[in-house]
């Protein structure tokens, strides 16, 4: 760590006299610089941001420019080098100008770009990959031992995960194996967490998992991977084992397992898996220390789960016991909302002159909506798209959101309010709804 910070301050040092030096000097060295060159200084940078060193990020964005400007005025004689050909190509599938990558083929008139491999680049920058994912999966295949070739199979995986996920992954695992230790590897792994996770192909997501937590958990796309794992732990408790989960948790500092325990808590309690919520919470609450109120969430979605059962009584004054003021606006609509649960919990079933309407399909379990927040950087080799996409919520700063006014017991909002229910809590709401409408049920069926 301490050679690779001592080589990131030579390299911020040279450049920065580059930048700020007289401009004959940067012409003459812009001039004689190759390419290709500059590259290896953008992967070097890039490559130590996933590792955790977030303070060569405004260098990373330099560096873009710097190159991007490089490329626009150099000789076309230059290309006839394939290493700065290579250059040209990555620059463009490592966040650069895609404009750029127009503008050099326009120009090649010697043919020193491969017209397939440019094509197919164009259309997946302008956010068209889909439709080319076969040509790009081959190409990516026959350039597989070249410069280019982890980073083709990366872009390959991207256009390829919605049609043939097992093929996206073996993309992934050609370019991450191909590049170790690079963001390459970072966004490989990241994306295959992802595909594992959608295919149900549980075995593979907890090796992603475990791998990218213990090679990139100080990346600044590592919010991310924490979103992914939490549901990956959500969805697929019941098959999971308990050491492969402490294996993955294990990497992270006593701080990031706490929050990623709270979020699995929050979750699973919305969900309704009762058992998933209590382990994790007793876990965040281990992990809280002995502050007054630092446990405060942890023994919130712990009693969470408690509320739509026969403890309902018990878990209700555990909820209220945590002080309002260490809860954020979001953690305060949601104990409303269990309030409203436990008071239709315990409101006497009065006899209906009309059979009950069936409760709406669809509305129980977990619609919880993912929370948007910026990442720290943005990723290069996210897919294009045409429209800008929300990124997920870091781990250690949850957006706040305006509180929910909880309904009162019994009453029925109209549908057009509903709209404008945060889905966490009507998720929580509905399902505890469900299982009181199972109970008065019941309670008729006996009679008096």
């Amino acid at each position: 760590m301490a050679i690779r910070r001592l080589s990131l301050c030579f390299l911020l040092s040279g450049l920065a006299a580059l930048a700020v030096g007289p401009v004959s000097r940067a012409q003459t060295v812009d001039e004689t610089l190759e390419p290709y060159r500059m590259l290896r200084s953008l992967q070097f940078v890039q490559d130590t941001v996933v590792r955790g060193d977030h303070s060569a990020a405004d260098m990373q964005r330099f560096m873009l420019g710097t190159i991007d400007e490089r490329l626009r005025t150099a000789d076309p004689q230059v290309f006839q080098d394939t290493r700065n050909v290579d250059a040209a190509l990555i620059y463009a599938m490592s966040g650069g100008n895609p404009a750029t990558l127009e503008f050099l083929v326009a120009r090649d008139i010697n043919g020193n770009f491969d017209n397939r491999i440019s094509d197919a680049l164009r259309k997946y920058l302008s956010g068209k990959g889909t439709l080319i994912s076969k040509t790009l999966g081959d190409i990516a295949t026959e350039y597989r031992d070249d410069k280019i070739g982890p980073y083709l199979a990366l872009v390959a995986g991207n256009v390829t995960l919605t049609q043939d996920p097992a093929a996206a992954l073996k993309f992934y695992d050609w370019a991450r194996l191909t590049a170790p230790g690079t963001i390459v590897e970072e966004a490989a792994l990241r994306r295959s967490l992802a595909v594992a996770l959608d295919a149900k192909i549980v075995d593979k997501a907890s090796i992603y998992a475990n791998g990218y937590a213990r090679r990139f958990l100080y990346s600044p796309y590592a919010s991310q991977f924490a979103d992914l794992f939490v549901r990956f732990v959500v969805e697929h408790y019941e098959v999971l084992k308990v050491e492969d989960i402490e294996a993955t948790l294990g990497y992270m500092d006593i701080d990031r397992r706490r929050e990623v325990y709270l979020r699995v808590a929050r979750e699973a309690a919305i969900a309704g898996r009762k058992d998933l919520a209590t382990m994790a919470a007793d876990q965040a609450k281990l992990l809280s220390g002995t502050e007054e109120g630092a446990d405060a969430l942890a023994r919130l979605y712990g009693s969470l789960v408690g509320v739509p059962t026969e403890n309902v009584d018990d878990a209700m004054q555990a909820l209220m016991q945590i002080p309002e003021e260490v809860l954020s606006p979001r953690d305060r609509a949601l104990r409303q909302a269990a309030e409203t649960v436990a008071k239709e919990v315990l409101r006497k079933p009065e006899p209906a002159a009309t059979p009950r309407t069936a409760p709406v399909e669809g509305t129980a379990g977990n619609d919880a909506a993912d929370a948007a927040a910026d990442p720290e950087l943005q990723d290069p080799f996210a897919q294009p798209q045409p429209q800008p996409q929300p990124q997920p919520e870091p781990v250690s700063a949850p957006p706040e959101e305006p509180p929910v006014a909880p309904a009162v017991a019994g009453a029925e909002v109209p549908a057009t309010e509903q709209a404008d229910i945060d889905p966490e809590l009507r998720s929580f709401v509905e399902t505890g709804r469900s299982k009181l409408d199972a109970i008065d049920d019941l309670l008729q069926k006996e009679g008096p």
